[in-house]
């Protein structure tokens, strides 16, 4: 890999030697011991993630957005996410990836986006559970474990059973705590907004009009704008533009590439108007300083007053 890629992390990476190659389960002890140098820096997967945190304190980093970290801190990861942690030394719980194929071969009607923690990159990544809902959730990690170390008859086919236990019970305890109000949302309209960002992950580089997405989807944009006003109080341009500036950010910080081929790289001819859109979206203004390897660059925030150089 180069300096100019953010890593994606396959699950072989973490069980080169294991009888599952889409699914992996340990301890978050034993998990930051044994892979700590794959993923001490931010990263991505291409695999679906989901821990539940015993012990310990910290910040979960995804996507830029922190969380705190504490006993009974549950999270939820999609692929493609970019994320980083800081924990304390006592950090303990457990932790399983698994890769799409691995759940959608087992179900014809169960699909992982229906669950609001995978539905959306605009949806909460994680629920604090209470101690009461804890246990619950806990007691259904520690089957998981047991079973994937298991050589009984028809052990996968518990695990996957155990986990769609697991999605839906945390699905439930989100809407109870209210973490995203789409779980009431007509059905119909959530369909057609996963849509949307299904077709937008695919094209929004090269295309960024909400007509366009419309079009695609056989709806007016007048109707997209109300799906996506309903699901995530935005309009569909906003939507298009969020997914452009988060793709925007993680090429900023993480990478070392020039402020100019970032803009090229996110479809745009012209690097000031690159700017501009930046600027409007975030409030910060993106200043290039000078040129040597790559470019150095500074985001100023007029509002909190903080330079990152």
């Amino acid at each position: 890999m180069n300096n100019n890629e953010i890593s994606v992390l396959n699950i072989n990476l973490f069980q080169p030697e294991a009888k599952r190659s889409d699914f992996y389960f340990n301890t978050l002890k034993e998990h930051l011991l044994k892979s700590h140098k794959h993923i001490e820096k931010p990263h991505r997967h291409d695999f679906y993630a989901c821990m539940i945190f015993t012990k310990g304190t910290g910040i979960h980093e995804i996507d830029f957005q922190k969380y705190d970290v504490s006993p009974g801190s549950l999270f939820f990861m999609s692929p493609g996410q970019v994320h980083s942690w800081q924990l304390s030394e006592d950090t303990d719980g457990y932790i399983f990836f698994h890769s799409q194929e691995f759940f959608d071969l087992h179900f014809v009607n169960e699909k992982l986006r229906q669950y609001p923690f995978f539905g959306s990159v605009l949806f909460p990544r994680k629920i604090q559970l209470e101690e009461q809902k804890t246990i619950g959730i806990l007691n259904l990690f520690k089957q998981i474990g047991t079973e994937n170390s298991s050589s009984e008859l028809l052990s996968e086919n518990l695990i996957i059973s155990l986990l769609s236990q697991l999605y839906i019970n945390c699905s439930r305890l989100f809407s109870e705590l209210s973490f995203n109000e789409t779980t009431q949302t007509n059905p119909i309209y959530i369909q057609h907004y996963q849509h949307f960002e299904e077709l937008l992950e695919l094209n929004f580089i090269k295309e960024k009009s909400a007509n366009q997405y419309a079009k695609w989807m056989s709806i007016s944009t007048k109707h997209l704008n109300r799906i996506t006003q309903t699901v995530v109080h935005k309009t569909a341009s906003e939507v298009i533009s969020d997914r452009i500036i988060l793709e925007a950010k993680r090429l900023l910080i993480y990478l070392d590439e020039s402020l100019v081929d970032i803009a090229f790289s996110l479809g745009y001819e012209e690097y000031s108007y690159f700017v501009r859109v930046f600027r409007k979206k975030t409030g910060l203004t993106l200043v290039m300083v000078g040129r040597f390897s790559s470019d150095f660059f500074v985001f100023i925030c007029a509002k909190n007053n903080f330079t990152i150089t």
